[in-house]
């Protein structure tokens, strides 16, 4: 499963503020993604991310 900068995800579990979609900011060993309703921003290791997406 390929992913790149700008591409909108949804996410498995809900975020705090309501939000099940997130942006990627930066992809490689670890990915940056940012919350679309928000803005909060994290950086999670790519084996984690790969299990939280909704695909």
């Amino acid at each position: 499963m390929e992913h790149e900068v700008g591409q909108l995800i949804k996410l498995k579990k809900q975020h705090p503020c309501g939000s099940f979609e997130w942006e990627i900011l930066r992809v490689g060993v670890d990915y940056r993604i940012q919350c679309k309703k928000c803005g909060h921003i994290l950086l999670i290791p790519r084996i984690k991310i790969l299990k939280m997406i909704k695909g």
